[in-house]
């Protein structure tokens, strides 16, 4: 008998694991991703759009590809989802007609990733139209709009507290913005503030030579405190420090969606079992992989993906599909920290941990280097080729 595999969430997770149990299980499976977007945009390079040495065009893809595959897509924003009666409902997204939708499961795989809430900050709501950040597409493309505007005043970057998606984009952000400013000759006049609720910028592997580099640059670093108000020309810290601001890039903290919360499948994060066994805690045919995962890790693309394979292999084994496939949780990373020199090409640190190890074991270079740069873009491209065919 066919079983039926449901798909929630269309990113480097969900298509991953999809992928794999379409091609493990042909003619035994049948894979079903239901995503709100009609196209995926990878996250690790967007910051890079601000300084212009990335293009939407060449970090967008279609699902043309894994349609063609005989993977199932649907467009449509998930609403309810009910393990007892092992549905998921959805009202369908443009260009569709507004429908609601159900689809029932043998298997759910639940990938939604995070959503950004800032409801915990006072005057948020009011304030969106002044937020902006490098995580969603829309924002980068204001937030560099608003960089290549400004000629004086001042720039706020906020880091809320881990965990929270691509750990290093809010430093990447406070050094791309100072690359910016500096390309266009208005740096002296612009100062820039990095506020971090955390210890030290993230990720801690490479925290010590970010805050050098925050330093050598002429950026006020702020550890410790978070953002707990938000107005029209002003953020108030939890010590009641107020600063003022010109341009905010505000990352809101993340939480699992609506949906996975009110279904029973966790508080704040999806509940796991184990990072080898992506399995709820109640339920044996759900599973939760990817950023809204809990997990012991950061939370980043390579560890999304492996956390989509370790529940590929729990579901390979159980239906019998053949070898499962090689994973680890182990990964490569390289944050971007700009240019002091403004006009030349965006440098980059060099970081790894390995998981497989205890304590996990941290690797890194701290020299910043064009040439990882490149390393990063080619990694991201390589996996885009790989899930999306292009």
């Amino acid at each position: 008998m066919v079983k039926r595999i449901l798909v929630v969430g269309g990113g480097i997770a969900g298509v991953g694991l999809a992928r794999v149990l379409a091609e493990k299980g042909k003619g035994q499976v049948e894979v079903e991703i239901i995503t709100k977007d009609r196209f995926y945009t990878a996250g690790p390079s967007k910051p890079l759009i601000l300084t212009g040495e990335q293009q939407t065009d060449r970090i967008a893809r279609g699902y043309e590809e894994l349609k063609r595959q005989g993977i199932k897509v649907t467009f449509g924003a998930v609403a309810r989802i009910s393990p007892e009666e092992r549905i998921v409902e959805y009202t369908q997204v443009p260009p569709a007609h507004h429908k609601n939708g159900k689809a029932s499961y043998d298997y759910l795989v639940v990938a939604p990733g995070v959503v950004f809430d800032g409801s915990a900050i006072e005057g948020y709501e009011t304030a969106k139209g002044r937020i902006s950040n490098v995580y969603e597409l829309g924002k980068v493309h204001t937030l560099k709009s608003w960089l290549n505007t400004i000629t004086k005043g001042r720039v706020v970057v906020y880091a809320p507290p881990m965990p929270y998606r691509c750990a290093p984009a809010p430093s990447e952000t406070t050094l791309l913005a100072d690359k910016l400013l500096r390309a266009r000759g208005v740096r002296e006049n612009v100062e820039i503030i990095h506020v971090d609720a955390n210890d030290t910028p993230q990720p801690p592997v490479i925290g010590k030579e970010l805050s050098t580099l925050f330093e050598l640059n002429g950026i006020q670093l702020i550890t410790k405190k978070q953002i707990v108000e938000v107005h029209d020309d002003k953020v108030v810290l939890n010590d009641g420090e107020e600063i003022t601001y010109d341009i905010l890039a505000l990352l809101e903290p993340n939480r699992a969606p609506d949906f996975v919360i009110e279904a029973g499948l966790g508080n704040k994060w999806f509940e796991v079992r184990a990072p080898d066994n992506l399995r709820h805690v109640k339920y044996d045919d759900v599973f939760g992989v990817g950023d809204v995962a809990k997990l012991p890790f950061p939370k980043n693309q390579e560890i999304a993906y492996e956390s989509a394979m370790f529940a590929a292999n729990n579901l390979i084994e159980e239906l019998g599909l053949g070898e499962t496939v090689k994973v680890q949780y182990a990964f490569l990373g390289w944050a971007y920290v700009g240019n002091s020199k403004g006009d030349e090409p965006t440098l980059s640190l060099k970081f790894g941990l390995n998981f497989t190890q205890k304590p996990p074991k941290p690797t890194k270079d701290p020299e910043p280097k064009a040439e990882y740069t490149k390393a990063k873009d080619q990694w991201e491209q390589a996996y885009l080729k790989n899930l999306f065919g292009y």
